[in-house]
């Protein structure tokens, strides 16, 4: 069951206080759940056992009902996922996401800031932590409000040395995590958090160029709102959306998923699965919940549907982080591989209880958590059914029809249809959402965008089984090679005469 809305105090009063090595006395060791509420167990018996059942009893009944009956029922379920999937995206990304949001003002004096604490995990990335060093100081924010916390890998000499060579500002922390396992971002983060003395913390990772202003618009936005709001979201986008094919592609799907389904899923105060960097928190709020999950590969996500468990909201903040769009296929699979696998664990933990009886979100979060990991799998069997059908109709024409009564048949058609037909409209519409007029043709690579996802999801389910735990790296400063800091800036400025337009 979930519980209500807490106060700031009452969250305290949930933190279990650590040893001497505590910064604040508010500050707490990691608050740790039992193993069925977290990653480090990846499938329960009574889970296995659904699963198992779930592959065997279509076998178990061949024999009885025969196939035709039985293919017929599992693609009627397959149909009528896509179905339910299709009306929900299309009622969130075209529907009550359209409202354009203002800023919220708020009196705020310079001598009224609030310390904000600022998480940066970061492991094999020395190429770009110049670049985030100069981003953090480009922040319009009081430094002596400041608290900069750069997580280094004991393991990573390289990072730990190039940090020191900075000769970084007085606001800049470094914190030196032990190489342990499980080797993850969130185990770093709650290291960090142990340190952290502001009333609100963010994550950035290395690569990220958020917007100047962006802290103070948290803080307007935080003071502004009820105690419930507990994380701000800031919407995610590329600077260089232009490098490649892959890089377009890449830029409309972060629109599309940033500032239209995640905007949607805010209007419907439904559980927010939030992204991996930019989430701003009230500090003890944080802390109170355990920080992040360290078994989680996406621990954002995961906190995301924890913080509406516990009866809190998050919103979307209106202020971009600009980071790097991946360039390179295998870097990318490797970086979707690891999403997807932490989506399988967010949908195994959350999917175990904890939800409050009858909730209408529990269909918000199958859908957005699980639906979206589901259709990776199906999603290549039912192109390739469709091809042959129209391929080779001759021959295997009958035997597709005699699954299909008419019914399914024309329901699964105008599912087709109109579904993949949707989903290529919102990744043009997430191009046009930004001004991108020049990527909008490269949604109609969609499909092939898709298939790509649909490998990374097989290699996830692969190491869910091998290597639950195992991050996978992906590699950052690819636009290095091609591109220099300048740019990089231009569209950065550019962004933000836009957004300042009227």
């Amino acid at each position: 069951m979930s519980t209500t809305p807490s106060s700031d105090s009452q969250i305290a009063l949930r933190i279990q206080h650590g040893g001497e090595h505590n910064a604040h006395p508010r500050h707490a060791a990691v608050v740790l759940r039992p193993p069925q509420y977290n990653a480090s167990t990846v499938a329960t018996r009574p889970q296995i056992v659904v699963m198992v059942m779930v592959v065997a009893l279509p076998l178990l009944l061949l024999p009885i009902l025969g196939a035709r009956i039985v293919v017929t029922a599992v693609l009627a379920a397959v149909t009528l996922l896509y179905l339910v999937d299709l009306a929900f995206n299309a009622w969130v990304v075209t529907g009550i996401a359209r409202r354009r949001r203002q800023d919220i003002r708020v009196e705020q004096t310079e001598h009224d800031w609030p310390l904000y604490t600022v998480l940066c995990p970061i492991y094999r990335e020395a190429a770009v932590l110049p670049q985030f060093v100069r981003a953090m100081t480009d922040l319009d924010y009081p430094t002596d409000r400041l608290q900069i916390i750069l997580l280094l890998e004991e393991d990573d000499l390289e990072t730990i040395g190039a940090a020191r060579r900075l000769r970084l500002p007085q606001h800049f922390e470094t914190l030196v995590v032990p190489d342990s396992l499980p080797k993850t971002k969130p185990k770093a983060c709650n290291e960090g958090l142990r340190r952290a003395r502001g009333e609100f913390t963010v994550i950035f990772d290395t690569e990220d160029i958020p917007e100047p202003d962006q802290l103070k618009k948290a803080v307007r936005r935080f003071r502004a709102s009820r105690g419930d709001v507990a994380c701000l979201q800031a919407p995610l986008n590329f600077y260089n959306p232009r490098q490649n094919t892959l890089t377009r592609l890449f830029t409309a799907e972060y629109t599309l998923w940033f500032d239209l389904l995640l905007e949607g899923l805010q209007d419907l105060r439904g559980p927010l699965p939030l992204g991996g960097t930019s989430n701003h928190f009230r500090t003890n709020v944080l802390i109170g919940l355990g920080g992040w999950d360290p078994y989680n590969v996406t621990e954002d996500c995961d906190l995301g549907i924890r913080l509406y468990k516990q009866g809190f909201r998050t919103g979307m903040l209106r202020s971009t982080t600009y980071e790097e769009a991946n360039p390179n296929l295998r870097n990318w699979i490797r970086q979707r591989s690891r999403w997807i696998k932490g989506y399988m664990q967010t949908f195994l933990v959350h999917s175990r209880g904890g939800w409050r009886r009858s909730d209408p979100h529990i269909l918000t979060f199958s859908l957005v958590v699980g639906g979206k990991v589901l259709v990776n799998f199906i999603n290549p069997i039912m192109w390739a059914v469709t091809l042959l059908y129209f391929v080779a109709r001759s021959v295997v024409g009958p035997v597709i029809e005699s699954v299909y009564p008419p019914p399914l048949f024309y329901t699964a058609l105008i599912t087709l249809l109109l579904g993949n037909g949707l989903f290529v409209y919102t990744f043009l519409l997430g191009s046009a959402q930004r001004g991108n007029w020049d990527l909008v043709k490269y949604g109609l690579l969609a499909p092939v965008y898709w298939l790509a996802m649909s490998i990374a999801a097989v290699k996830a389910a692969w190491q869910l089984i091998t290597r639950p735990f195992y991050w996978e790296k992906t590699h950052h400063g690819l636009h290095l090679s091609t591109s220099t800091a300048e740019p990089v800036a231009q569209v950065v400025r550019q962004a933000l005469i836009e957004d300042q337009a009227p």
